[in-house]
């Protein structure tokens, strides 16, 4: 990762290279930094995640814009690699939505993406979901580009039409999207291979794929979704959801035997854990620049 370059003209030279950039999605610092280690070049920031870890909520549009760059500000500051940060509905109306770039860009996010759903909204893969009407959406995306100060700042536009008004509605708003400036078009949950190529071919846009296990959408590899024309493939709730399987089982063996032992050789171990979080430096630090403790002389 070169640290001179903006990470925003990181994520844009990324977009420029041959192949799909895959982006597994945390939900806070510690997660951030195990993606960036695992050596993926751009961490995602899930809102749903970010809902479960934050409030114990549903992704049903409690988070608010405040809570949300707030996180996101916490995850940049923690990796070196571009962030790419999930902001809802862009949290009101093409003005809201300036302010929400704005807001997100001096939080040092990389990009974020931003659906054409009624506030509040709900998870792509939920029911019950509305869209705005297209041209709303268009305003929205048009004032998001005139908001942004750097051009390289990425903006993504999901559309949620599909599970709503259809594959055709779906490909008509993704075409929609890109001439309004959208960079990237994200048709949320498709429900079969075909409908998933008929998107990448009809849209002259880099295409964004979000993978969701046991969702709506053919469960796929990156190799198979580059194939059919994606360029950005988003995992956003693997990590989470295997954090929860693993709390409840290490949970529940300490209610039922009193003990965690038998968890012992599956977690990191306490030194690594410290070395993941930064610990070697803070020591470094102290030294240089805590006072030194002074004993009484005889």
């Amino acid at each position: 990762m070169d640290m001179k370059k903006k990470k925003t003209s990181l994520l844009r030279e990324l977009l420029a290279k041959p192949g799909a950039i895959v982006m597994p999605m945390c939900y806070d610092g510690v997660s951030a930094r195990l993606i960036e280690r695992a050596g993926f070049d751009v961490v995602g920031v899930t809102g749903s995640g970010v809902s479960a870890s934050m409030l114990g909520a549903s992704d049903v549009g409690l988070l608010t814009m405040t809570e949300i760059v707030w996180q996101a500000r916490n995850i940049a500051k923690a990796v070196s690699a571009p962030v790419v940060c999930d902001a809802d509905t862009g949290y009101g109306n093409p003005i809201n939505v300036m302010r929400c770039i704005r807001e997100f860009e001096a939080a040092g996010v990389a990009g974020i993406y931003f659906e054409d759903q009624v506030h509040p909204k709900k998870c792509g893969h939920f029911k019950g979901k509305m869209v705005i009407d297209s041209e709303e959406m268009v305003n929205k995306i048009e004032a998001a580009c005139d908001a942004r100060e750097d051009k390289d700042f990425l903006i993504i536009a999901r559309t949620d039409s599909r599970a709503i008004l259809g594959v055709n509605e779906a490909i008509k708003r993704g075409k929609a999207y890109a001439r309004a400036g959208a960079d990237v078009i994200y048709i949320e949950a498709p429900e079969s291979i075909d409908e998933m190529k008929s998107f990448c071919d009809s849209i002259d846009a880099p295409q964004m794929f979000n993978v969701v296990e046991g969702g709506k959408s053919p469960l796929l590899s990156v190799t198979e979704l580059e194939q059919i024309g994606y360029k950005l493939v988003s995992f956003s709730n693997s990590l989470l959801r295997i954090g929860i399987k693993a709390m409840q089982d290490v949970l529940s063996e300490l209610k039922q035997k009193g003990s965690t032992a038998d968890f012992a050789d599956r977690m990191i171990s306490f030194e690594k854990r410290n070395e993941i979080l930064g610990l070697a430096n803070i020591y470094q630090l102290e030294e240089r620049y805590m006072v030194k403790e002074k004993t009484n002389s005889q």
